[in-house]
């Protein structure tokens, strides 16, 4: 029998978690382990949700050739047929606007230059030696700055060397980030006091000219701001739809099995619904007087202190385990009633001595107060 866990209210074979794992890289096992579980319970439940609903869908082509499977298909489909959100209006966008305007600004551009002295060897002594050249060469800078653009042309490793070492306007990322990092210290016209080391070689840097960033206008960024709104508001949406699917499964009970695709097996029954069935609750007491009397005994004593009838008894217990188990429960459960004749009464035998198990002992904590 092929062991089985209980995520979201959907029963998942282990071994389509051990293939999804791989998709979802994390800290620990465990947590790509809870990663794939989430995964794969979604996606039962969205293509079970397809079924309901008779969806068929076309695999669509991205922009870079990439076709979807029929089964993300069906969930694209799934979510535009369920999932609908407000549009933001203008009120809205402005008022994204006005509190975040920092975000919606031109990046702060800079005019810089660079002397680059590259190592001849990688190893630790043609770095010394770069580094002592480039030291020597700032010697002369600080003295005498009007000297970089000379410098650059006779000494510099880059093409930029024969332009006086002049990189042009920079914007974020277009150099390397201890250059980046080095330029942003800089005031206009000051060549930095100490060479900056990176993967290309020593560094001799000077800030021409620094032109801050701008606020855009709010037309200009309207619909940015719409896109960006609809998409958070799209998200929480699915969430909160997804959510929905999985408290009605859990609502429903747990379906036996997940077929090798992910999807709901076809026709399984829920253990929820089997677990209601009444007829299931009358035939447990003769059930449980032929395997186990002992439990037998223990159902109609607790029945009989609430003056209720095993069958009611019954059914109440098991109400209560429906409404209130989490997935841990619910794969204890499954576990139990893997191999049996009659899934649903060896379910209920489960749930029953379970809750007639005597609760563990109170332990009491004490202080003690050393007295003088």
């Amino acid at each position: 029998m092929t062991a089985t866990i209980v995520v979201e209210g959907v029963e998942i074979p282990e071994f389509l978690i051990a293939e999804e794992v791989q998709h979802h890289p994390s800290a620990n096992p465990m947590a790509a382990r809870t990663a794939a579980g989430k995964a794969l319970a979604v996606r039962a439940l969205l293509l079970h949700r397809a079924d309901e609903l008779g969806l068929v869908a076309q695999p669509m082509v991205d922009e870079d050739g990439r076709e979807e499977t029929p089964e993300e298909a069906l969930i694209r489909a799934t979510l535009d047929a369920e999932v609908e959100i407000d549009p933001p209006g203008e009120a809205e966008c402005r008022r994204v606007y006005e509190a975040q305007r920092g975000k919606f600004s031109t990046p702060v551009l800079t005019e810089a230059a660079h002397i680059l002295v590259e190592p001849k060897t990688d190893d630790a002594e043609g770095w010394e030696v770069a580094r002592q050249t480039t030291q020597a060469a700032l010697d002369q800078l600080l003295r005498k700055p009007a000297l970089f653009g000379q410098l650059a042309k006779t000494l510099s490793d880059c093409p930029s060397g024969a332009v006086g070492g002049s990189l042009g306007q920079l914007g974020p990322g277009d150099v390397v980030g201890e250059v980046e990092q080095a330029l942003a210290g800089l005031e206009p016209g000051e060549i930095l006091a100490t060479p900056v080391r990176s993967r290309f070689g020593w560094h001799l840097l000077k800030l021409e000219r620094r032109i801050e960033g701008r606020v855009l206008p709010f037309d200009y960024v309207e619909d940015k701001i719409r896109l960006h709104l609809e998409s958070r508001a799209w998200t929480a949406a699915a969430t909160r739809y997804v959510s929905e699917l999985a408290e009605r499964a859990r609502a429903q009970g747990v379906a036996f099995s997940l077929s090798w695709d992910g999807r709901f097996a076809e026709g399984a029954p829920s253990l929820g619904e089997m677990l209601s069935d009444g007829a299931s609750a009358d035939r447990l007491e003769g059930w449980i007087d032929a395997t186990d009397p002992g439990l037998a005994e223990r159902v109609r004593a607790a029945a009989a202190a609430e003056d209720l009838q095993v069958a009611t008894f019954v059914r109440r217990a098991v109400r209560h385990f429906v409404d209130h188990a989490d997935d841990e429960k619910w794969t204890q459960l499954i576990s139990a009633t893997q191999g049996a004749a009659d899934p649903a009464v060896a379910a209920m035998a489960s749930l029953l001595r379970a809750r007639l198990a005597p609760k563990p002992a109170q332990v009491h904590t004490y202080t003690v107060i050393k007295r003088r």
